[in-house]
């Protein structure tokens, strides 16, 4: 099991292996692993569900991997928004199929961009998680 500093030490040292300038911080009323909040420019995590989310993963790895991958995921909605700025009133106000739209394209675009940073040795163990991640959170935004 992670606990918040283990958590935490593994958030501050990724951001400071990609001289990355994101916030941190633990979130107990967050219903995601991690999340990522564009307009305060942090990532929010709730140890729970980190660990309640490794243990489904059920990959031969070790939670400090497991736990990497998730920041990884979350790091890459950061490169997204500051790549494309989306209109986020989209999710609340568009119509059903420009929600789902707009909601997958983030969703792809984060994957995508956290693979781009993911050491060498994580990239399987990535693409795997990434796949498992479709089963466990049907079509829902997992980290905004």
């Amino acid at each position: 099991m992670l606990y918040i500093w283990g958590i935490e030490k593994i958030i501050k040292e990724t951001l400071e292996t990609h001289n990355l300038k994101i916030n941190y911080e633990f979130n107990n009323n967050i219903s995601v692993p991690m999340s990522y909040n564009v307009s305060t420019n942090t990532i929010k995590f709730n140890y729970l569900h980190v660990n309640g989310y490794i243990s489904n993963i059920r990959i031969k790895e070790t939670n400090e991997n497991l736990a990497k991958i998730i920041l990884y995921h979350v790091i890459g909605y950061h490169l997204d928004f500051k790549k494309n700025k989306y209109d986020l009133r989209d999710l609340m106000y568009g119509e059903e199929e420009e929600i789902e739209l707009l909601k997958f394209k983030i969703e792809t675009n984060a994957w995508d961009y956290g693979r781009t940073l993911i050491p060498e040795k994580l990239l399987q163990t990535y693409d795997k998680v990434r796949e498992l991640d479709k089963s466990l959170i049907k079509n829902r935004l997992t980290n905004i």
